[in-house]
């Protein structure tokens, strides 16, 4: 009878090994799975993002905008030569600041506030009344940091999917939340006829930079009235 004890005890033990074994087996592969899942939508995200600087880059430098800006500047030229020099200074700062800042990860949001400014003289010249820009950032808020050129990118969608004339002005407004979000805001005039299918390229670029810092993706949300985009915006880092 002790043998027989003794033998059910030490296959009791072994049973118990061996549960615990496949257990760990089981809990190691699917670690490695993940890990190995992980690994894979980080890479993923890494070839977006650089996907993503190079469409922006392509998008933002495209012959379109230099083309007009170019035709704003010669309207300028021989009638108001003091405004033409003006707007050569602010174009400049324009295109330096997309082809320096395009690889960074961040920059601040008075950096990039700075350079909205510009952007924006290079629309006005254009468009003159039928646009207006409102920015509602108080000092404080200037240190937060957003991924560069996002600015310029829903700045860049509202001039492409809405009417800009005199008497029906395309208002944007840029300003910053109790919450810590910055928001951009244009009211919605859909260009009549020939309709604009939006690729939402931009918008997407802009998510992607966010999952890689990993941040929450912007909100997007607009009515008959407005189209508002809202941006977590990330605390400096302290040296």
């Amino acid at each position: 009878m002790r043998i027989i004890r003794f033998h059910s005890g030490r296959i009791a033990l072994i049973n118990v090994a061996a549960n615990l074994v496949s257990v760990g087996i089981d809990e190691s592969t699917y670690s490695m799975k993940k890990w190995r899942e992980n690994r894979l939508e980080k890479e993923q995200l890494e070839k977006i993002n650089i996907q993503s600087q190079l469409e922006s880059l392509k998008n933002q430098v495209n012959p379109h905008f230099l083309f007009n800006s170019l035709n704003s500047l010669s309207s300028l030229i021989d009638d108001e030569p003091e405004k033409a020099e003006q707007f050569v200074d602010e174009m400049a700062k324009v295109y330096r600041y997309l082809l320096q800042t395009n690889e960074d990860v961040l920059t601040t949001l008075d950096t990039e506030l700075g350079f909205i400014q510009s952007y924006y003289h290079l629309l006005k010249t254009r468009y003159g009344a039928g646009i207006q820009l409102t920015v509602d950032v108080p000092a404080q808020d200037r240190d937060y940091q957003i991924p560069p050129l996002t600015l310029q990118m829903l700045v860049e969608n509202a001039v492409k999917h809405n009417v800009i004339h005199a008497d029906k002005p395309l208002q944007i407004d840029i300003e910053t939340t109790e919450t810590g979000q910055l928001l951009v805001r244009n009211n919605r005039q859909r260009r009549a006829g020939g309709r604009i299918t939006s690729n939402k390229v931009g918008l997407s670029n802009i998510a992607a930079k966010y999952r890689l810092l990993a941040q929450t993706d912007p909100i997007v949300s607009s009515d008959d009235a407005h189209f508002t985009v809202s941006l977590p915006l990330l605390k400096p880092v302290r040296v």
